[in-house]
């Protein structure tokens, strides 16, 4: 009597997904060797990128990330590095989900960024070669999650090899380059020329290679299957027509995935460690119950570090961003800041700055002028400062012209501190207006891109900051405690997660009783 034998059921391998970043803030343990030692920041993108390898890694997925090898700012002074632990840095093992780009131009960097743009260039450049040729061979990917123009050739290889990719604009700023200069970084870019965007169209890959440049963000935008900004309202207003800074080549492409359906936005999240409740920076931590005692305590000695008034009843407003007037609006506090201060007198009104930027000399002329040392500081960037001013102050100003993202309108919340901005992209699409008979919203909104609007959104605190303590504690408190749920990475990571299933058509993993884990929610 014979007998079948029963087929034994296999389960598909989890789909691969390979993050190709820059910069990163910290790494899961398990990933590879050193992997808490791999910190490299410049901005949002390196804690959008933590977060989202960690919540792939955590969930079981088969993630794997691409960055340069910054073995200084990874291991600090490799003179100094103990053999051993050298040894240990260089060794490759099989099973690593790290894969560092190799070349002496990473090594001995003290920072992410260039600021010749040149040397930019080039390190981008040799990113892409390493990644195109040395890493995407190893890692052997299902999905590759590229970042900003400093990735963007990488789409266009992938859609050649019949990779899925992913591509998020965290920034509308690229830069052009050519075919040729692209090659003698040692891309062989003759596979895929055909995927990139020029700035006229070429007729054949001779014309491309010497006669045309090569738009790199708009060129990671054409060739990816899937793209994405870092805020729904950003890429609304871009498709819509707004913001002439926007490159017509990138308005152009990030339309044409719009109306495919190819496009989505997802806002980023503040780094964790932005926390009053932990935050060391803070001379007295706290939390949603004991706000009031914090606030007060760091605001006394914000006010004592700066020379201001020490008061911990007068209204203070903070300035955390860049002194950028192509951008982030600073122009139009310059406008009406002695005014403002002036018809605030006895109310105390203070303003303090903390940031660097081409306008900073002219706030600091305002306040030499009219004499405002007492109630106006305005000092370098420094990041201890800053977040003891998020925790001090009481409100928190960001009139940006435009924004794709932005964080300090998500982190002051966070510390009690109600952010005023204009309603454009990511500051629209995170802060509403407050309404104290409602208890709904979370700081105050103006409309329109002039000093008026802002002095309107200004004299909105002030009235709040009237209102009876109990009143406003009531509002503070609900908004750190909304705020914490709402700008989380955790939720950050479940929309990236969402897209990968949706690109693969199939969970990124599945467990052994069958119940699938979408989007990091077990459902059965």
């Amino acid at each position: 009597m014979s007998s079948k034998r029963k087929k034994k059921k296999t389960t598909p391998p989890n789909p691969r997904i390979l993050i190709v970043t820059p910069e990163i803030t910290y790494l899961p343990p398990g990933m590879g060797n050193m992997a808490q030692r791999m910190s490299a920041k410049a901005g949002g993108l390196a804690d959008v990128s933590a977060s989202l390898v960690s919540a792939l890694y955590e969930l079981g997925a088969d993630v794997h990330v691409a960055l340069p090898n910054y073995r200084r700012m990874f291991q600090g002074d490799v003179f100094d590095f103990h053999e051993k632990e050298l040894r240990k840095y260089h060794e490759v093992l099989p099973e690593a989900h790290i894969h560092l780009a190799e070349d002496r131009i990473f090594y001995y960097r003290e920072q992410v960024y260039s600021n010749h743009t040149e040397e930019s260039m080039r390190i981008a450049m040799v990113f892409q070669r390493e990644v195109i040729n040395h890493i995407i061979p190893v890692a052997r990917p299902d999905l590759i999650h590229c970042n900003d123009w400093m990735t963007a050739l990488i789409p266009a290889m992938a859609r050649r090899r019949g990779i899925k990719s992913l591509f998020t604009v965290h920034n509308i700023h690229s830069r052009e380059t050519s075919l040729a200069e692209i090659e003698e970084t040692g891309i062989d870019a003759a596979e895929f020329w055909m995927n990139l965007y020029f700035t006229r169209p070429p007729s054949n890959y001779f014309e491309a290679r010497y006669d045309c440049g090569v738009e790199l963000l708009a060129s990671g935008i054409f060739a990816a299957h899937f793209i994405n900004t870092v805020s729904p309202r950003f890429l609304q207003e871009i498709v819509d027509g707004w913001h002439e800074v926007v490159p017509d080549a990138v308005r152009s492409e990030l339309r044409n995935k719009y109306h495919a359906k190819c496009s989505a936005g997802i806002l980023n999240a503040p780094d964790v460690s932005y926390n009053p409740e932990t935050d060391p920076a803070l001379v007295r931590k706290f939390g949603p119950d004991d706000f009031p005692e914090g606030k007060a305590a760091n605001k006394l000695a914000l006010q004592r570090e700066l020379r201001l008034e020490e008061d911990s009843g007068a209204p203070v407003f903070f300035w955390p961003s860049r002194l950028d007037p192509v951008q982030k609006g600073p122009q139009l506090l310059s406008d009406i800041l002695h005014r403002t201060v002036s018809d605030y007198w006895e109310r105390k009104l203070q303003v303090v700055i903390v940031a660097n930027g081409p306008h900073q000399i002219w706030l600091e002329r305002i306040v030499a002028d009219y004499d405002l040392g007492s109630r106006v500081a305005v000092v370098d960037f420094n990041e201890r400062l800053s977040r003891l001013a998020y925790a001090g102050a009481d409100f928190m100003l960001m009139p940006s012209l435009f924004e794709p993202c932005g964080l300090p309108q998500m982190t002051a919340p966070l510390y009690g501190t109600l952010p005023v901005v204009h309603a454009t992209g990511g500051l629209y699409d995170t802060i509403e207006h407050l309404d104290c008979d409602k208890s709904t919203g979370n700081g105050f909104r103006f409309e329109t891109y002039d000093p008026g609007a802002l002095r309107w959104g200004i004299d909105r605190a002030m009235d709040f900051h009237a209102l009876p303590a109990e009143e406003r504690g009531r509002q503070i408190r609900r908004v750190i405690l909304e705020c914490r749920k709402r700008f989380s990475h955790k939720e950050v990571a479940r929309r990236y997660i969402e897209i990968y299933e949706e690109m693969l058509a199939r969970p990124l993993v599945e467990t052994r009783s069958g119940e699938l884990l979408l989007g990091g929610y077990a459902e059965r």
